[in-house]
């Protein structure tokens, strides 16, 4: 709750520094300064140590769990500033204000964390949504940029509708938002009259489908993930980096939240479905990135695909803490791997794969870092993706997912290997 009101100051700090951009040659001291702040107030909260008492009258239920996604994705946050902070400066004229939406984008991410009510769910949604859309279009002079944020904010509207309609249904048929007061995990539905019965209406399933589907959405989960390539290459790449680590990894843990907590005994039906859907992901993400020219365009199809593993944790319905555990270690394994991929993008003017030739040569350091995180994304042995990987489907094995799926995860990172080094 800490982090939730600090990283709101400190973004309204920052809209108020912009006034001072004449005198002010650079604002990214003072956001790292911020992020520092904020990674520091999670760690003391994790400890048990709060500055603000605030009654959220059950709409937030802050946790270890939740503290400690905090603490690893502030912490990538602050690792992605001092290494990308003063390429943001270099988008466009309103410096200080890419650094509050980004603090803003952290609000929303803190929400999302500890959200237990579905208002909060919708809330933290979209503050992490609309700085998005704006950072996405935020180089006005490339038609590529704004075409992406137009695309972005359409797309991303409409999934909102549809989360939207979904929230509607499962309100209507349970009376409530909150988390807690939904007994679908024992099968136990409460009418609006106060009486109890046992079982799933129809329009909680009609919207928990709906539910799914915007959120699939927000991961780039197959068959929502068109506006993921385009978007991510039109995008700033500074802010591509943002948006496919800190952005998704949040709402993977909102993901997990949701259909642990409220959808996990009621596995059938929608697991069924939910393994279609991670089997696409992983087959168009991966078979469609090794067609690519582009490596940014690659890197954001390997991104769905990534968000096909990712899906894993949701489907974990049998062990949830192993669900938090795999997505935690996945989170950082592929934030810092894609930051490193794409701080070495900004160093290069060419983003083709022959803009790779001869760099080794030419700037070893920046060689060798590409290497490196390009086999982490690979999953190669000895590396931080290979143990995200190997957690992640471990843990799917070990709560019964079909083995059908997993065989289809291993071809998919076995097809990975292959448009992953081809860079190298």
């Amino acid at each position: 709750m800490n982090a939730i009101i600090i990283s709101a100051i400190l973004g309204i700090i920052m809209m108020f520094l912009s006034a001072f951009k004449s005198s002010l040659k650079s604002f990214a001291p003072f956001a790292i300064i911020g992020f520092a702040i904020l990674l520091a107030v999670n760690v003391l909260e994790f400890n048990n140590i709060d500055f603000f008492k605030v009654d959220t009258r059950n709409m937030l239920s802050v946790s270890k769990v939740s503290l400690l996604f905090n603490i690893l994705v502030t912490g990538c946050a602050l690792l992605y500033l001092l290494l990308s902070s003063n390429f943001i400066e270099t988008v466009g004229k309103q410096k200080a204000e890419y650094f509050a939406l980004i603090f803003f984008v952290f609000c929303g991410i803190y929400i999302l964390s500890s959200y237990s009510s579905l208002l909060m769910l919708f809330l933290g949604i979209e503050i992490i949504s609309i700085p998005l859309y704006i950072l996405t279009g935020s180089d006005k002079n490339n038609l590529k940029s704004n075409e992406a944020s137009l695309k972005y904010f359409l797309m991303g509207a409409f999934s909102t509708g549809i989360l939207l309609l979904g929230i509607a249904f499962i309100y209507g048929s349970m009376g409530t938002f909150n988390l807690s007061q939904m007994n679908i995990v024992t099968g136990k539905v409460r009418n609006f009259d106060g009486s109890e019965q046992f079982g799933v209406t129809t329009w909680t399933a009609v919207g928990a489908m709906f539910v799914f589907a915007a959120l699939s959405f927000k991961v780039s989960a197959a068959p929502f993930h068109f506006w993921t390539p385009d978007v991510y290459d039109g995008a700033p790449t500074v802010f591509t980096s943002f948006m496919a680590t800190f952005a998704k990894a949040t709402f993977f843990i909102a993901f997990i939240k949701l259909f642990h907590d409220l959808f996990g005994l009621v596995t059938y039906k929608w697991v069924q479905f939910a393994a279609l859907v991670t089997a696409l992901t992983l087959l168009v993400g991966n078979i469609t990135a090794v067609f690519q020219q582009s490596v940014k365009r690659m890197l954001a199809y390997s991104s769905i695909a990534q968000a096909g593993f990712m899906l894993f944790a949701v489907m974990a319905v049998d062990a949830e803490q192993k669900a938090y555990e795999g997505i935690m270690l996945y989170t950082v394994a592929y934030s810092l791997a894609t930051i490193g991929l794409f701080t070495v993008l900004l160093h290069l003017k060419d983003y083709t794969f022959d803009g790779f030739n001869g760099l080794a040569k030419r700037q070893p350091t920046l060689a060798i870092v590409a290497t490196i995180c390009l086999l982490s994304l690979a999953g190669i042995p000895l590396t931080a993706g290979f143990f995200a990987k190997y957690y992640m489907l471990t843990a799917a094995i070990n709560s019964g997912v079909y083995v059908w799926l997993i065989i289809i995860a291993l071809l998919g990172a076995a097809i990975s290997v292959y448009y992953y080094f081809k860079v190298i």
